[in-house]
């Protein structure tokens, strides 16, 4: 891990690999979203407008959720907003951005359910780098193992402190016990799920499907994820909040896919690819005699 990368001379001001990795996800889902979305005949320009919204509701929730789980977090004002250095929840993102791309649509009405799915792929992508900015910040950490994979973190960061005070080691010990890399696990996770969305794409029946499937799939990976993590306790029926989340996330997702399949099949890119109706042959011949 490496928290800080490198410092820019002169200034003083430490460039920290959580925020670049933040930074990096959003241009990347960004990206992959405007070339989906031109394949797709759905309106560029959009995207860009949607996406300032997606990722101002995101960082609020992100930060909100995880405020209201670390009350402590923010020693000071300006705290709350120091987003880059860590302390954020990826399922807060989700429904932050979801509630910023509700109130855009209310404004400027857009296709939903296509843009849903070209957005779908791109949270899988900037999930996977997101959880690289977790790997280098030493958040989101695992529990203690013996696996042969299992690393340690060093003195000061969120696994070191935790395990100093639970007496699992001593004050002066250079690195915390070794533990699952649940971080890495993530970003195999958002890798694994990009693909599978990817294929699922040109497949999808009806639109709406891609998303639906990132909603059913990705709370099941999470979960188990979570599992493995320590760095949060349980609030409710032994789970913690992510879990919470992620089984209402999922009953969401079931319910979605039980209402796409009552409407007809259909895919909005045919549609607007479909070349308009026109007079049939007997009626231009019919035409052309008079």
């Amino acid at each position: 891990m490496r928290r800080i990368l490198f410092v820019i001379p002169g200034l003083g001001f430490e460039l920290r690999g959580f925020g670049v990795m933040l930074l990096l996800a959003c241009f990347a889902a960004l990206s992959l979203t405007a070339w989906r979305a031109r394949r797709e005949k759905l309106d560029p320009d959009v995207v860009i407008d949607l996406a300032a919204w997606l990722i101002t509701g995101g960082f609020i929730g992100a930060r909100v959720v995880y405020l209201v789980r670390h009350p402590g977090a923010a020693r000071h004002f300006w705290d709350v907003f120091t987003f880059w250095q860590g302390g954020i929840v990826f399922y807060g993102c989700i429904l932050g951005g979801l509630v910023g791309s509700l109130i855009y649509w209310a404004r400027h009405p857009f296709p939903f359910r296509p843009m849903a799915d070209a957005v779908a792929p791109s949270l899988a992508l900037g999930s996977a780098l997101g959880r690289l900015g977790c790997w280098f910040n030493g958040c989101c950490h695992g529990a203690p193992c013996d696996l042969p994979w299992a690393v340690r973190f060093p003195a000061g960061t969120q696994p070191w402190v935790r395990h100093v005070d639970a007496g699992l080691i001593p004050l002066d010990a250079p690195s915390s016990l070794a533990v699952h890399p649940t971080q890495l696990y993530a970003v195999l996770d958002g890798l694994f799920l990009l693909g599978l969305l990817t294929w699922y794409y040109p497949r999808r029946r009806r639109d709406g499907e891609v998303m639906a499937l990132l909603m059913t799939s990705y709370p099941i990976t999470r979960f188990l994820i979570d599992c493995l993590r320590d760095d949060e306790g349980p609030v409710f029926a032994g789970l913690t909040l992510s879990q919470n989340i992620s089984v209402a996330l999922l009953a969401c997702g079931l319910i979605t896919w039980s209402r796409l399949a009552r409407l007809p099949r259909g895919r909005y890119a045919d549609r607007v690819a479909a070349p308009a109706p026109g007079p049939s042959r007997a009626g231009v011949t019919a035409l052309a005699s008079r």
